[in-house]
């Protein structure tokens, strides 16, 4: 998993990042994160959870390989709303937002 493909990983750090990636999935089934999806198709999450340091797309990765339901249903709901699907290439290249979907970075 991308996630864990830093430098000097502890158990710990990939015990927070775990953690991290499941209160995003408690919090998107519960309405209080949305996905956004950006110009190029990129994805973003919008909302109050507590990321620890976990990128949008790291968690989107991990949520993906999950099968997250809730994932499922906020990307078709996102979809809808940006008249635009998801583009995948857009994720693997790394666009991301750190706000939110406001702003959009080619990847850094």
């Amino acid at each position: 998993m991308a996630c864990y493909t830093q430098q000097n990983l502890t158990a710990q750090r990939k015990a927070a990042i775990d953690e991290a990636v499941d209160r995003l999935e408690r919090a998107i089934a519960g309405g209080t994160v949305k996905a956004v999806i950006g110009a190029n198709g990129a994805i973003a999450f919008k909302g109050l959870w507590r990321a620890d340091g976990v990128a949008d797309t790291c968690a989107y990765r991990m949520l993906t390989a999950r099968n997250s339901t809730a994932l499922r249903m906020a990307i078709a709901r996102a979809e809808v709303t940006a008249g635009r699907k998801l583009n995948p290439a857009a994720v693997t290249s790394g666009t991301h937002s750190h706000d939110g979907g406001s702003s959009w970075h080619a990847g850094h």
